[in-house]
């Protein structure tokens, strides 16, 4: 079911005078008509049903008052647009509903917000920010919730959820109309709780905007979108928008892993809009509220700690692997304890917890450690390989690509790290979109081969993914760990304007399974195709 059709059953009803007075609107058209009735609203003219408001905005490649003619046909009641999407109508003669604001897109949210009749305001909203951990945190705290005895919602990269219903997602944050619709839906079907992802392009465009969060949680930053924000301290104000008191959409009270200067400037921010806890996996500052001790990590990827708060020292465990993971719990049971859920039925709810593409095993009763991750960034890359590292004795593989139209300064910091940190780094495609797949493995093996001969692993390209994925198996021996990075959940691969079906879980699973079949490893048979 498309994100577009999450919607209330039984939408509020809402004169278009209201929606002109929240947002200081001029209404024109439709004959002076001041009884219209706005039951939803629409950005995409092709998704509007009857008693919607279709929101008009200028476009990069046309602007949306072109399309109002098809919107108003499929039932739009009003239009939503500025001054030049006016002069559009007026030529269309589209007789509708006219609302005139300078600057629409800035209202989105609010106006969002009052069709759907506010319906954050009603629930606990819980926004996780951050580079990475944002899917892991959420799906620990959704956990923390329902055990606690809440009945969460869940909207994120991998899937919204009212409820217990999956519906898979398009975007980490949905558009503003979608977004406070999904909320209605949520609040009609009885959740009072909802845990979602928080983007910097959402908190950027204004995805966001009108939505009343009760706790907002910062998990780090890393290198990531540069292409969107240009700078780090562009990223990371993006980020400061759900905690900064002079932001519109600042969370009521925060939780900051402080691991890392941007978590320790991101506390002193949100110290000014409201209450602050802070969490540390490493512990190394007195002045932490929430902190790990007596952390072990076991041969089978699980690891247990304590998570002290204040005077109570609460035991957990995790079925994921990685230090990393450790504050993202620590977020998660942080972020629960501010919502009344007590720390330790949240710890050992989290204990339970698999993450889609996210430190996921792959068993098929093979001798060595097969694991996929949705690392595509050089951070979170890194951390995943040493993760890998400390918990093996054996050699590490890494299998690994870029996405094309996206951050291309990264590629190669994403082969070096990889030459650096494994033993064998298989170069291959990822999302290549619109860009020549061999231009973007090349930006890799560059990288990879600037670390000096002495510290670099075996670097070899392999083109298709699915070849990589079966090199990496074929090299492993017993004890060895099999790393395949960056798409992590997905379960198609854009090439062109064409999605072809491919997960690296499958992938990884029939390479694995082949090996019955297709004799003696790689290393046996001398096989070198090293770049």
């Amino acid at each position: 079911m498309p994100s577009s059709s999450l919607r209330p059953q039984r939408p509020p009803v809402t004169p278009i005078g209201t929606l002109a007075d929240a947002i200081g609107a001029i209404a024109g058209g439709g004959d002076g008509r001041s009884d219209v009735a706005v039951t939803g609203i629409e950005l995409r003219a092709q998704d509007v049903r009857p008693g919607d408001l279709f929101a008009a905005l200028p476009g990069a490649r046309a602007h949306g008052a072109r399309f109002a003619g098809d919107a108003v046909s499929r039932g739009a009641v009003a239009v939503l647009t500025d001054p030049e999407g006016a002069d559009i109508l007026a030529d269309l003669a589209t007789d509708v509903v006219v609302l005139v604001h300078p600057r629409p897109r800035s209202v989105l949210g609010s106006v969002s917000a009052t069709v759907y009749g506010d319906p954050s305001a009603s629930m606990t909203v819980v926004g996780i920010t951050g580079t990475s951990g944002k899917t892991t945190t959420s799906y620990l705290v959704e956990a923390a919730l329902r055990a606690g005895g809440r009945t969460p919602g869940l909207i994120g990269t991998v899937e919204t959820r009212i409820g217990t219903d999956p519906v898979p997602s398009a975007l980490t944050t949905p558009e503003a109309p979608h977004l406070h619709a999904m909320f209605a839906a949520m609040l009609e079907q009885g959740c009072d709780t909802v845990v979602m992802e928080v983007s910097s392009h959402a908190l950027s465009l204004g995805r966001v905007d009108g939505t009343h969060f009760a706790v907002g949680a910062f998990t780090n930053l890393s290198q990531d979108h540069l292409d969107f924000h240009h700078t780090f301290e562009d990223y990371f104000a993006a980020k400061a928008r759900l905690f900064a008191a002079e932001s519109a959409v600042h969370a009521a009270e925060s939780v900051v892993c402080v691991d890392d200067e941007w978590g320790r400037r991101m506390a002193d921010i949100a110290g000014g809009a409201g209450p602050v806890t802070t969490v540390s996996a490493d512990g190394s500052r007195d002045d932490t509220a929430v902190v790990a001790r007596n952390w072990q990590a076991r041969a089978d990827g699980t690891q247990t700690f304590d998570a002290v708060i204040g005077d109570r020292v609460v035991r957990a465990q995790l079925r994921l692997p990685g230090r990393y993971n450790v504050a993202n719990a620590l977020v998660a049971t942080a972020v629960a304890a501010r919502v009344g859920i007590d720390p330790q039925v949240a710890a050992d709810a989290m204990s339970t917890v698999d993450v889609p593409g996210r430190m996921q095993r792959v068993d098929r009763g093979q001798p060595f450690l097969a694991v996929v991750d949705y690392a595509h960034k050089p951070a979170a890359l890194e951390v995943a390989l040493d993760t890998l590292r400390r918990q093996s004795t054996g050699r590490v593989a890494v299998v690994v690509g870029a996405g094309g139209d996206r951050d291309a300064e990264k590629r190669p910091v994403m082969g070096a790290v990889s030459a650096a940190a494994a033993d064998l780094v298989v170069v291959t495609d990822d999302n290549p979109r619109s860009e020549d797949p061999a231009s973007i493995r090349a930006a890799i093996l560059e990288g990879a081969t600037s670390v000096p001969p002495a510290d670099r692993a075996q670097v070899v390209e392999v083109s298709p993914r699915a070849d990589a994925v079966t090199y990496a198996v074929r090299w492993a021996r017993p004890g060895d760990v099999v790393l395949v990075a960056g798409k992590g959940h997905e379960v198609g691969q854009k090439v062109g304007d064409v999605v072809h079906p491919f997960d690296d879980r499958e992938a990884l699973a029939l390479a694995i399974d082949g090996l019955a079949t297709v004799g003696p490893s790689i290393d046996e048979l001398g096989e070198d195709r090293t770049s």
